[in-house]
């Protein structure tokens, strides 16, 4: 039985021979895919790059004003070849505070000298974006690991066995999404993509997408009204690969469209921590101080912990770059994570803003 369309809710928001590299990389690191949602998986992406490099900022740039956001250009202070990187590609950035946080490579990956991310301001987040802001003006230096794809960009014919591909982005979602659109127009890849945000003055580089033609369809609700995943699918067929990134109810959306389009590829990222899906109460017990904590059905370890070890360390929130990484030292875990071995799991390891109890009560090296 064939479901109606999903409508999105109201909250949405927020060249050279390297090509030809790239391409058969992509072609070696990927099978067919028919339906698939790739969400920071490492373990379909490959493995993590752990380069630890020192940067500088060298150019900050508005690039929405309503919704505060910013570019960084990051260099090597000696010019230095940065590593390399394909679409859907991410930093990982030590901030001053200690605080460790993921953005999407945005630029050119044929660019070896510069690497461009874009942050957007969430004033009641967990700090990361705000002191992006604020602490890394013009000529800071700021740590960078990677980088690392969790998002890979599988061309038509290259890996991927369908005709055309279509992009959707959401706001900031547009990071990752631009670098491919990029490579698809240089290639010549039959494409085609909707952008969508509440307004024109909310959406970054609008310019530069615009730039490249008709083919890139700007779709803001002051102007449209609210989409529903029919809208941001138009002209999706069979043999068509989607690529998607934005805010959860959009990517849900689209998800559960998909499901049932004959033909179609999903590969999606998201920017926010997932639902709990199917979780039921248990307890966690801290070890080191005998305190217990009761975790909700609905809500993760690390939500709950977080609230009497307000300085644990975290960062994607979405079980892929281990900065929760704890030892349980009793009780049976809940693996939900995509990164750890069998042999991390048999030695008590676990990403607690995913993984659950299976039972009543874990204690934590905590």
């Amino acid at each position: 039985m064939r479901r109606a369309p999903v409508v999105a809710p109201a909250d949405l928001y927020g060249k050279r021979r390297s090509d030809r590299a790239i391409r058969v990389i992509d072609a070696a690191a990927r099978a067919r895919l028919r339906w698939t949602t790739l969400i920071n998986r490492y373990a379909t992406a490959g493995a993590a790059d752990d380069h630890r490099i020192t940067l500088q900022v060298t150019q900050r740039r508005v690039e929405a004003h309503d919704t505060d956001v910013i570019s960084l250009l990051l260099t090597a202070p000696d010019g230095r070849v940065l590593p390399s990187w394909r679409p859907g590609a991410h930093l990982d950035l030590e901030l001053p505070s200690g605080r460790l946080r993921q953005y999407s490579l945005c630029g050119d990956p044929a660019d070896r000298h510069v690497y461009r991310i874009a942050v957007r301001r969430i004033p009641d987040g967990g700090g990361g974006s705000r002191e992006v802001h604020d602490a890394l003006p013009v000529g800071s230096a700021v740590t960078v690991r990677g980088p690392r794809n969790a998002f890979p960009f599988v061309l038509p014919g290259y890996g991927s066995h369908a005709a055309r591909v279509h992009f959707v982005a959401g706001g900031i979602g547009v990071t990752p999404i631009l670098p491919m659109v990029r490579m698809a127009q240089r290639l010549g890849v039959d494409w085609s993509m909707v952008y969508t945000g509440r307004s024109r003055d909310t959406i970054p580089f609008l310019d530069e997408l615009e730039a490249l033609g008709p083919r890139v369809r700007v779709r803001t609700d002051d102007e449209f009204g609210l989409p529903g995943a029919a809208d941001l699918l138009a002209g999706v067929g069979p043999d068509t690969a989607v690529y998607c990134c934005g805010p959860v109810p959009m990517t849900a959306a689209i998800a559960a469209a998909v499901r049932d389009m004959s033909g179609v590829e999903l590969h999606s990222e998201r920017f926010s921590a997932p639902p709990v899906v199917a979780g039921a109460a248990f307890e966690v017990e801290l070890a080191r101080t005998g305190e217990v904590i009761a975790i909700p059905a609905d809500r993760t370890v690390l939500e709950e912990v977080l609230k009497v070890r307000p300085d644990r360390p975290y960062s994607c929130r979405q079980g892929f770059c281990r900065t929760c990484r704890v030892t349980a030292l009793s009780g049976n875990v809940d693996h939900r994570d995509t990164v750890l071995t069998e042999a991390e799991r048999a030695d008590g390891e676990l990403l607690i803003c995913v993984s659950r109890c299976a039972g009543e009560r874990l204690v934590l090296d905590l």
